[in-house]
C-alpha cells in the first residue's frame, strides 16, 4: 500500500505545480488555495509512504513522478517543447524511478 500512497503523493505534486502556475505567484485566490491544498495532500501521502519505504527511495520516486508528470502537463497545456532530447531525458527519469522501485527493500 505504501507504493500506492507514494504514487498518489506524486500525482498531487503535479497538481500543486500546475496550480502554482495558475496562481500567478499566489496572487489569485482559488488557484492559490488549490495549490496549498494539493501541497499538503502531497506531503501527507509522502509521509504515509515513508512509514516503511526507505527515505531516499521514497523521495526520489516522489520527485521523479512530479517531474515527469509536470513536464508532460507543461507539454500538453502550455505548449512546452516536445523535442527528442527532452523526451529521452524524461525516459531516463522514468527508468530511474522503475529501477528504484525494483531495487527497493520494503
Amino acid at each position: 500500500m505504501n507504493w500506492v500512497w507514494l504514487f498518489i503523493a506524486g500525482i498531487f505534486e503535479v497538481c500543486w505545480a500546475v496550480g502554482m502556475k495558475y496562481s500567478h505567484g499566489f496572487t489569485r485566490l482559488y488557484p492559490s488555495l488549490f495549490t496549498v491544498g494539493t501541497m499538503l495532500a502531497s506531503l501527507g501521502f509522502l509521509a504515509l509512504s515513508m512509514r516503511s519505504l526507505p527515505l531516499g527511495t521514497a523521495y526520489a520516486v516522489w520527485t521523479g513522478i512530479g517531474t515527469v508528470g509536470t513536464v508532460i502537463v507543461g507539454m500538453a497545456l502550455f505548449g512546452e517543447s516536445t523535442g527528442l532530447w527532452r523526451i529521452l531525458c524524461l525516459l531516463l527519469i522514468v527508468s530511474g524511478i522503475i529501477g528504484l522501485k525494483l531495487l527497493a527493500t520494503d
